[in-house]
């Protein structure tokens, strides 16, 4: 008479066992299984799980690091504390986070690491202090007819294999004009091949009077509109790309409005972030 199989119980196996497990599932998968029981939940919280959720060069990315990072810490509870609190890299012209659900690195370029045209003639942009601002300056726009940003990072820094959008992150001033009165042109290319991501933008509020009157004759306006951030800003999305060029190739992100001949100014320009899709 054959032997009637015993179910598996998990519970017997080692911590490190059940710890290896964990740490090939996600971060929101492994907090979910910590609660079964008392030793899933050792092991969900060990260093061992965490480091595989943390992105590969993380040290080397924290080591370039211009605000502090608390010292030793858990690897879970640095995991959270880089998604909750991006840190100032490459003399606080960038910045760097996780992506609290995958793990996935997120980057902001601040204005001072992308190519604003006529950015240095201060007749043209002022370059100031904003309290709410995570970089130490923010470009703001006095006034140009020709109005061209350009982002571009490595595909080296970014995780590998994973879909990105990119977005410009932006407020209006007070004194705001002329931005409402043509689209601006966004795309998005990698290693210097266009990725389909090319879009018209407003860089206005949606419910503007000039947009409202446009809309009463061209229903069919084409066009993204700014949205609110949880941090009080806007963003601007301006495509999106697959990173699969490994450590050779660029991203290169791009907005432009330079047809029209408008002037334009009020525009404060934060920086471009890329996040996992």
């Amino acid at each position: 008479m054959q032997s009637e199989e015993r179910p598996l119980d998990l519970h017997a196996l080692p911590e490190g066992c059940i710890s290896n497990v964990l740490s090939l599932t996600s971060p929101r998968d492994a907090c979910r299984l910590s609660l079964i029981s008392t030793i899933f939940k050792r092991a969900g919280e060990s260093d061992a799980v965490w480091e595989r959720f943390l992105p590969s060069d993380y040290q080397a990315i924290i080591s370039r690091s211009t605000s502090p990072v608390p010292p030793d810490l858990s690897k879970k509870d640095l995991y959270f504390y880089l998604c909750d609190h991006p840190i100032l890299i490459d003399g606080g012209t960038k910045s760097f986070a996780v992506d609290k659900c995958t793990g996935k690195k997120i980057y902001m370029l601040g204005a001072r690491d992308i190519s604003i045209i006529w950015g240095s003639s201060p007749e043209y942009w002022n370059w100031r202090a904003l309290p709410e601002s995570r970089f130490a300056e923010v470009a703001e726009l006095l006034a140009v007819c020709w109005l061209e940003i350009i982002g571009k990072i490595e595909t080296r820094m970014l995780s590998p294999k994973t879909i990105y959008k990119a977005y410009l992150v932006i407020k209006f001033g007070d004194g705001m004009y002329g931005l409402q009165r043509s689209p601006a042109d966004v795309s998005v290319s990698v290693g210097g091949n266009a990725s389909g991501s090319r879009r018209l933008v407003y860089m206005c509020n949606e419910d503007d009077a000039h947009i409202t009157h446009l809309r009463m004759r061209r229903p069919e306006l084409e066009g993204q509109f700014p949205k609110n951030r949880e941090d009080g800003w806007m963003e601007i999305e301006m495509g999106e790309l697959f990173n699969d060029e490994g450590e050779d190739g660029e991203v290169k992100m791009t907005l432009t409005e330079t047809k029209s001949g408008h002037w334009k100014g009020g525009l404060i320009v934060l920086g471009i972030e890329l996040r996992p899709n």
